[in-house]
């Protein structure tokens, strides 16, 4: 039996999911993660694909945060009443496999323990903003529910060994379900239920320490609400996916930034004084190879606004550097595109304030935050992504990266699988 901080501790679960003769079809009840639903657009085409798709839960529109909530967990229990959503019979950890192209990600999806950093179990690597925090934990507080795995990634040895042996045995069954989103992706499921496979999975990973890729938010969330109920409870797990990267790599790209108040002109002509600034020609991927280009040899950002044109910042005033970041952290650090943003662009050249959701929206999708600046007259600022090593290095290290520097992905579909805590 593990204990927290002994190392991983993944145990199975009832497993909540959509029945599939009772909706459309599992493509249309799916979403991304809640912070990669571009709103309001992207919202409205989920909310249109489906009476019953998932988007209803994890974002659901009213006047105020306690109707919010109220609202997501009426619209829960009327689905498990009417049986738009079951729980499976039995307790089970799911393998999950994505698909597209060459790229293919397998992991194992369950209630992960809890842990605090300092116990060295579960690695974060940004920050967060408490009001985000605050808002999941309403969600997640008012419908004693897990409605979206968090991407975690740890690194075994690369062979078929341990829990990516149970993995491989798993994939050659049928499927519990399989499901193609209209991003091109295919998704299958598969649980397994078998008590010597979940001991085998359990006693592999708690040999390991994990990297949350994708939900820091809602990592913080786990933990704030583990606070709320004394333990044993099944508050003291959460949802998540977990994925071997010496097996199945991930890809990380950056999370770009839409400031809604600073139009292309102003942002630019503040930015010249500490940066260069040059126009470089479209489309937008001949753009980002500009990007890619100059962030090879240093700090880049790619601006666009309104005016239809790229402009690329690099190579940013020493002397100001010097000033406006932080000393007492690792070169590594100091060196990030985010944090040259945050503290030098946003902090003394703009002036903006990073948590402030009037101010600065973080959009994963390039094209979205490009025709959202052009439409809304602010200033999209496009990001070069981190290495993964880096991502990881600077975690073992305790040190937190600037909110939302990375995008691990492919990150899991919402609207699979679904853990509620009544009912684990």
């Amino acid at each position: 039996m593990n204990t927290a901080g002994d190392g991983l501790d993944l145990i199975p679960f009832r497993g909540v999911r959509y029945v599939p003769e009772r909706v459309g079809s599992l493509a249309a009840v799916t979403s991304p993660p809640y912070d990669v639903v571009v709103r309001p657009d992207g919202l409205l085409h989920l909310e249109s694909a489906d009476p019953y798709n998932i988007v209803r839960l994890i974002l659901p529109q009213a006047t105020s945060p306690q109707s919010r909530n109220e609202q997501a967990a009426a619209t829960l229990d009327r689905w498990l009443t009417e049986g738009v959503l079951a729980a499976d019979p039995a307790p089970a950890l799911y393998v999950y496999e994505q698909r597209s192209g060459d790229m293919l990600q397998r992991g194992l999806i369950g209630a992960l323990r809890l842990s605090d950093a300092s116990e060295g179990v579960v690695l974060p690597h940004e920050d967060v903003m408490p009001h985000v925090v605050e808002d999941r934990a309403g969600l997640m507080r008012t419908t004693e529910a897990n409605f979206e795995p968090l991407l975690l990634t740890y690194r075994g040895n690369g062979n078929a060994t341990g829990a990516t042996a149970v993995i491989e045995r798993t994939v050659r069954r049928a499927p519990l379900l399989t499901t193609t989103t209209e991003d091109g992706y295919s998704h299958r499921l598969w649980s397994i239920t078998d008590p010597a496979e979940q001991r085998q999975v359990r006693a592999d990973l708690a040999a390991h320490q994990a990297l949350i890729a994708d939900g820091h938010h809602r990592w913080a969330t786990y933990l704030r609400l583990r606070t709320e109920h004394p333990s044993p409870t099944p508050w003291d797990y959460g949802l998540v996916l977990l994925v071997d990267t010496a097996r199945y790599p991930l890809r990380v790209r950056a999370i770009h930034r839409l400031l809604h108040r600073l139009p292309i002109e102003q942002a630019l002509a503040t930015a010249r004084v500490s940066f260069r600034v040059r126009d470089v020609a479209g489309p937008l991927d001949q753009a980002l190879e500009a990007l890619a280009e100059a962030a090879a040899h240093g700090n880049a950002f790619l601006l666009t606004g309104a005016d239809d044109t790229y402009h690329l910042l690099d190579r940013p005033d020493a002397a100001l550097l010097d000033r406006t970041i932080p000393t007492d952290r690792p070169e590594a650090w100091r060196t990030l595109d985010a944090t040259v943003l945050h503290s030098t662009l946003l902090g003394h050249v703009w002036g903006i304030p990073e948590d402030s959701p009037a101010d600065i929206a973080y959009i994963h999708d390039t094209a979205a935050t490009v025709e959202k600046a052009r439409r809304d007259g602010g200033t999209a600022v496009l990001m070069h992504p981190v290495r993964e090593e880096v991502v990881r290095e600077l975690a073992r290290q305790g040190v937190t990266m600037p909110r939302k520097s990375t995008s691990f992905g492919p990150k899991p579909a919402t609207g699979l699988v679904l853990r509620t805590l009544t009912d684990d």
